[in-house]
């Protein structure tokens, strides 16, 4: 059988497949945090559909389509996860389950992780059943991220960890947080850092929630007080955890710019923009397909640096200017949609929805993952070759 027709089957096997069980209440509308199914401990499904489209995609591997199957994925190719993504958008299904241990932790632990760890930690991310949270950014260390004063003392068979996390995502929602925590104190600032995966139900771990302008709050300070962690929660080597944080930074960067790839709730942005206006403003409408052009772009750049890696070639430093585009391009749909639904697009819950909420939302996208200005920076210097 010809490589074409092997395509062909699978393509036809996987829409068949689709068809049979995606629910039609799972087609449409993903993009809202309503239609958002993060998984975890404690989740509660919004629907029965909800469930069942989580449960048929997990028992195929279709929450993590690339990864091998021992670990909970389907281990497609790189060629049919296209063909799987452009199936899912042809019917415009919902993804059935959104998680930072899916976009972040996942491929740290398939980079860095022991076999044990990969088989205890990867299968109940990827069917949903542990939600995981960032603990990154402290006080102190933001766009200085090695300045991480967080520390693990070592106890023989574990560390004990007392410190701060700021602006930790969904913190008191998560059941596990992979966290950088300095394990040398006389080490040298970017040594000494060990990359630990702790229990938000253990003892001395407690989070508070922070109140955003936006009136939502996804963020949390998260504190460490004695909290103890066994020595077999450690990714990669003692101290060198400096190497895996990079390496998910790499990815969260990524993850963050496709925001800018997406289309608007699943839909081209002059059809969400003409839900207000019968008829969009001639230069609206030309920052519009200037901004979906932009968007289909990135969208190709996306891909073709997801085949680099595919060959063997990361993003790398190129994931500040794919975070940095993306970032812009998501400000900027919302900048336009903000535009278009006038003065209704300035309430909080009216009959454009809480347009206001996500456009002052999109302005932490600057900060998180890496300000813009860093991002600029590393561009200039690493990508481009500039002098300092």
């Amino acid at each position: 059988m010809s490589e074409v027709q092997s395509t062909d089957d699978f393509r036809a096997q996987l829409r068949e497949w689709l068809e049979a069980n995606c629910p039609p209440e799972m087609r449409g509308g993903g993009a809202t945090e309503e239609g958002i199914c993060w998984g975890g401990k404690n989740w509660v499904f919004t629907s029965d559909a909800q469930k069942a489209w989580l449960d048929s995609c997990s028992s195929k591997g279709y929450t993590v389509p690339t990864w091998p199957v021992e670990y909970g994925g389907a281990g497609l190719t790189r060629d049919q996860e296209k063909i799987f993504h452009e199936e899912m958008n042809r019917i415009d299904a919902r993804s059935p389950l959104q998680s930072f241990g899916i976009w972040m932790l996942g491929p740290a632990l398939l980079h860095f992780g022991s076999h044990e760890q990969k088989l205890h930690y990867l299968p109940p991310i990827a069917r949903g059943e542990v939600r995981w949270c960032q603990g990154y950014s402290e006080p102190g260390a933001g766009s200085d991220l090695a300045n991480v004063q967080t520390h693990g003392e070592d106890q023989g068979d574990h560390w004990l960890v007392n410190g701060q996390k700021i602006w930790t995502s969904y913190a008191d929602k998560a059941d596990q947080i992979f966290a950088l925590v300095r394990t040398d104190r006389e080490a040298k600032k970017h040594l000494g850092i060990s990359f630990l995966l702790i229990d938000m139900e253990d003892d001395g771990v407690e989070t508070r929630p922070i109140k955003m302008i936006s009136g939502i709050s996804p963020f949390c300070e998260t504190f460490f007080t004695d909290v103890k962690v066994p020595k077999d929660r450690i990714v990669g080597t003692e101290n060198r955890g400096w190497d895996v944080a990079k390496y998910l930074l790499t990815h969260e960067r990524e993850m963050i710019s496709g925001s800018g790839a997406l289309e608007a709730g699943g839909r081209a942005l002059g059809a969400v923009l003409s839900d207000t206006l019968e008829a969009l403003d001639a230069t609206l409408k030309a920052d519009a397909m200037r901004c979906e052009i932009d968007a289909l772009a990135m969208g190709l750049t996306l891909e073709r640096y997801k085949d680099q890696a595919e060959a063997g070639q990361g993003a790398g430093d190129a994931s500040a200017m794919l975070k940095y585009m993306g970032t812009e391009l998501n400000k900027q749909r919302h900048e336009l949609m903000m535009t278009a639904g006038g003065s209704a697009a300035l309430e909080w819950d009216g009959d454009v929805g809480n347009r206001a909420g996500d456009w002052l939302r999109t302005k932490a996208n600057s900060i998180e993952g890496g300000t813009s200005e860093v991002m600029l920076s590393i561009v200039s210097r690493r990508v481009l070759g500039l002098p300092a």
